[in-house]
């Protein structure tokens, strides 16, 4: 079903080694496959290489960076179905969120290709009064030059591309570290990126674990740290120098469901369902927090309850499940604790918190206290909870109280409501009339507070990835 064995890459090229991880079909346990571990020297070769290669990587020109770009976008076409079922295999994703998965994927790199070619400065007019008559500003985007990646395991395809992509359309030479959880999707874009004629050193992909990682984050000669994951993200920040750095650490995110929504509960449950539980709730934008007006309080549980007892649970290669494992046992363990910590803190689970290995049932709650660790924390699971509000000021303080701000949801036919979320609610991203689970690759992608600094979505990870060159002209 997958290869026996998946190198790592350095410098542009393929490597093996005597030292071979397991990587885990998530859903049966079986190993799947094997990848190669790389060396204790190759973090410092791969570093070397991608400041050898930044000179150029900067005068690899932006239609020779499209053709790579769209190079990769043809490659991954012919080998969806490959893609697919790794991902599947890897994390334990349904096969058609796997699938959705990858045209993401694809879709990321076309926009990557698009903007290329559109890196641009803008001209200024520094004539502001009489005694700068005749001086004129130009200015220009450059490369940082040497960046480094690491990702996590929840969307092993489309996180990676979020990097990957932008430092090639920038000219930014890059070192990643995928999760060694799920490394083979990096590894397959590697595969495709080695077909290409980047300059070398261009890339690696380094299938360390954390410990060994440590130079991604604190290396000098690396001007960007792009880091996608948990809380230790503000540590890395802490330990990362002068080099710029973007965080993306998750969420609890909140949807309202406001008073005017009666005559669309069916669409409005359809979308929480989704927003709640696709891909078992391991998304950063899960929904996990749900707010509902009280005079349709009462109806939106009772259909919502029916709407998940339905969904059914299994084994992901199969297209009619919807709900497959989580990552590992232990991260089910854990959130099956939160949920019973919850219950007897006064939580009603209205439907599921029952686990057998890494499968949790679809959990939702009531009455769950304010300071329990699925209300407070990120669930990062197959979980949500429901609760009524009086008016929308109330919604909007629910919604605020928490220590993350990645996005929000909120459906209503109020145009006063919808306004009033963009501004108050304090979220890097407020979604009108769709879960907050939403997401398009080209839009500006980031959170406040814990979630995170900085934006992903290319031509904003693009601008992370190079700086603004100024140039002051006098006419003589």
């Amino acid at each position: 079903m997958l290869n026996k064995t998946y190198p790592y890459f350095l410098a542009n090229a393929p490597q093996t080694s005597d030292t071979m991880m397991e990587v885990y079909d998530k859903f049966s346990g079986e190993v799947a496959t094997r990848v190669a571990v790389p060396d204790d020297g190759a973090t410092e070769k791969a570093i070397n290489a991608a400041v050898q290669a930044s000179l150029p990587m900067k005068n690899f020109r932006p239609w020779a960076r499209q053709a790579v770009l769209q190079h990769c976008v043809k490659r991954f076409q012919e080998r969806y179905d490959e893609l697919a079922m790794a991902l599947c295999v890897e994390a334990g994703k349904p096969i058609k969120d796997a699938a959705g998965e990858v045209t993401r994927l694809i879709e990321t790199f076309s926009i990557a290709a698009e903007e290329a070619v559109r890196v641009n400065g803008e001209t200024l007019n520094l004539e502001l009064a009489s005694r700068l008559d005749g001086y004129h500003g130009y200015t220009k985007r450059v490369p940082l030059g040497p960046v480094s990646f690491i990702t996590p395991f929840n969307f092993p395809l489309n996180l990676v591309a979020h990097k990957v992509a932008p430092a090639i359309a920038a000219g930014c030479p890059f070192v990643l570290k995928p999760s060694e959880k799920t490394p083979i999707g990096a590894l397959i874009i590697g595969e495709v990126l080695a077909e290409t004629d980047l300059p070398k050193g261009a890339f690696s992909i380094l299938t360390l674990d954390g410990k060994h990682a440590t130079p991604l984050v604190e290396d000098e000669r690396l001007k960007l740290l792009s880091f996608t994951g948990g809380q230790i993200g503000w540590d890395l920040k802490a330990r990362a120098g002068r080099k710029k750095v973007t965080l993306e650490l998750g969420g609890n995110a909140s949807c309202i469901v406001d008073g005017d929504q009666q005559a669309h509960l069916d669409k409005v449950i359809e979308r929480l369902v989704f927003g709640a539980f696709y891909q078992s709730g391991q998304s950063c934008i899960s929904v996990q927090r749900i707010y509902a007006h009280a005079s349709i309080y009462d109806e939106l549980k009772t259909r919502f309850v029916e709407a998940v007892k339905k969904l059914k649970a299994g084994d992901p290669k199969d297209k009619t499940v919807f709900l497959g494992p989580m990552i590992d046992e232990a991260a089910a363990q854990r959130l099956e604790g939160w949920i019973n910590e919850a219950q007897q803190a006064g939580g009603k689970i209205l439907c599921g918190g029952k686990r057998k290995g890494n499968m949790l049932e679809a959990t939702l709650m009531e009455n769950v206290p304010g300071n329990a660790k699925v209300n407070r924390n990120e669930a990062f699971g197959p979980f949500a909870l429901l609760a009524p509000f009086k008016n929308i000021d109330d919604a909007f303080a629910m919604v605020n109280d928490s220590d993350y701000g990645l996005q929000a949801g909120i459906f209503t036919d109020s145009l006063d409501h919808a306004m009033r979320a963009w501004n108050e609610l304090e979220q890097g991203g407020v979604v009108v009339n769709d879960v907050p689970s939403f997401r398009v690759d080209n839009m500006p992608y980031g959170g406040v507070k814990l979630s995170g600094l900085g934006r992903e979505g290319v031509r904003y990870a693009i601008e992370d990835m190079t700086e603004i060159r100024l140039m002051v002209m006098r006419e003589k």
